[in-house]
């Protein structure tokens, strides 16, 4: 089975951009969307809150004109970001606004990471390729008891 050519170019960026060490929250163009997106920041314009999945004028005009940055929509960009931000432990309050962990260290990307291919898995309709329970699933062999007569 082939991957898109969109799916496979996210991929290869947020790989490199985690083992070169430049995969970064705070940062717009440095985040999951900026990576996938060629360290731009264009992507922010997007939505009025980092973090939310609410577009704003400006990308609900791309939205409904049916705009795509590196093949994805700006929903989907918006999604990506806001699971990149869930998944590094980055939480919204009742007020509406984004609070980031006190540390984040390698093995928080690396859980923010996973929760972004398994996302642009979703979006492709593909199979987690991060999921490795299907390695530990295995019949348990069934004992037989024999009794001595």
């Amino acid at each position: 089975m082939t991957n898109s050519i969109r799916f496979d170019h996210a991929i290869n960026k947020l790989y490199n951009a985690f083992h070169n060490k430049t995969l970064n929250p705070d940062d717009c163009k440095a985040c999951a969307v900026g990576n996938i997106l060629d360290n731009s920041d264009r992507w922010k314009h997007l939505t009025d809150k980092h973090g939310s999945i609410q577009l704003n004028y400006v990308g609900m005009v791309h939205q409904n004109l049916g705009r795509k940055f590196n093949g994805y929509s700006p929903i989907e960009l918006l999604t990506i970001e806001h699971t990149f931000l869930k998944g590094c432990q980055y939480y919204t309050t009742k007020e509406n606004r984004l609070y980031k962990p006190t540390l984040i260290n390698d093995s928080i990307l690396f859980e923010g990471l996973c929760e972004v291919v398994k996302i642009l898995c979703q979006l492709e309709g593909i199979e987690n390729v991060m999921d490795c329970s299907v390695l530990f699933n295995f019949e348990k062999p069934v004992l037989q008891l024999q009794f001595q007569e």
